[in-house]
């Protein structure tokens, strides 16, 4: 059989070892043919592509980003877009397809899907907030990143007498900034799911340093928002899939701390960081497990589905349920950080 692949959306550390795994698995057992389209949908689209063989995917286990590169490219925004990117499909010899993706890919694997294109999806968002699974690969590396930064502010954080603002991914829900934060001894952990007020983290700060302890870490996810500013996304930058370009809410809650508290506040936004370098182990071994369960789920005939993580287990889910709601945080996990969270007066009156 003849298969393509292709890596949508912004990339993330193990992507290649899923191209590993479905390229070894596929010609070792099932006798299969790749194609890699270049620059996600934006390759079927335009036909761009490479052969990927044995060859090809020597040594990319380790390797961040991807071989095949990657785009926000959305065919459904683009004159006859669908329709062009199945003829291409077709004129490639490609029997079935395997898209490596979050929500915005797999929305167009859906449409194809219903279009008759024999499409297999593997989750893919550093933020893990993809609901049809319960973990994604790229997002233990992330959070690795991000609390090693967390553990080396703290000591000029505390050198200095500094408020520092480590500013992590997270556009709808704040997992990177809860595990990072939690795990890095952060001192607030600010997330999407909940807006905040400025004035009682102010408070919050202050009450540290009422006890002698003269810094503070503040971590807090790109999307997460004031409780009292209203969305300025309409005069901000949006790609094709709608979405707004975030970033910034670190040095504005940097600028707000130091102007309601006096302390002297630093912000740091990690940024790219988070997605670059080597994956870790366990995304490794994680990457290689969905790669696996796509190129099996091909022979099956099991398409229109995406292959996912329940527990301790690779299965699958159809990619309409995958992609039908953010993966928000839960209140469990919300609870671990305040749980750690020094208390207001007010907070102490009111429990």
């Amino acid at each position: 059989m003849k298969i393509g692949i292709l890596t949508g959306g912004g990339d993330c550390p193990g992507l290649n070892a899923v191209i590993r795994a479905i390229v070894r698995k596929g010609i070792f057992h099932y006798n299969d043919q790749f194609i890699g389209f270049m620059e996600g949908w934006r390759g079927v689209l335009e036909n761009m592509s490479r052969p990927l063989d044995l060859e090809a995917v020597r040594g990319i286990l380790p390797q961040g980003g991807t071989i095949l590169r990657t785009s926000r490219t959305n065919p459904a925004k683009k004159e006859n877009g669908l329709e062009r990117c199945i003829e291409n499909l077709k004129a490639n010899g490609v029997e079935a397809l395997i898209a490596l993706g979050g929500d915005d890919t797999q929305s167009v694997s859906l449409k194809l899907f219903e279009r008759g294109v024999k499409v297999v999806a593997v989750p893919k968002t550093i933020d893990n907030d993809l609901s049809g699974t319960d973990l994604c690969f790229g997002f233990d590396t992330a959070v690795s990143i991000a609390t090693e930064a967390i553990d080396r502010v703290h000591t000029t954080a505390e050198a200095h007498n500094r408020v520092i603002v480590v500013e992590v991914m997270g556009r709808d829900s704040g997992w990177i900034a809860l595990y990072s934060g939690v795990a890095g001894g952060a001192d607030v952990i600010l997330i999407p799911e909940q807006p905040f007020d400025i004035q009682e983290i102010a408070e919050t700060i202050k009450k540290r340093h009422d006890r002698g302890l003269y810094f503070s870490i503040v971590v807090v996810a790109e999307g997460a928002k004031m409780a009292s500013r209203s969305p300025e996304s309409e005069r901000r930058k949006v790609d094709e899939f709608g979405h707004v370009r975030l970033g910034g809410v670190g040095n504005t809650l940097a600028a707000e701390i130091e102007s309601r508290t006096g302390f002297e506040t630093r912000a740091v936004v990690l940024g790219h960081i988070q997605r670059g370098g080597s994956p870790t182990a366990f995304d490794r071994m994680l990457a290689t497990r969905y790669g696996l369960g796509a190129i099996d789920l091909v022979h099956e005939g099991r398409f229109g589905r995406m292959v996912a993580l329940k527990g301790s287990e690779i299965t699958s889910v159809p990619i309409a349920d995958a992609i039908s709601q953010t993966r928000y945080l839960s209140q469990d996990f919300i609870d671990i950080a305040m749980s750690l969270r020094e208390k207001n007066r007010e907070d102490v009156h009111s429990s």
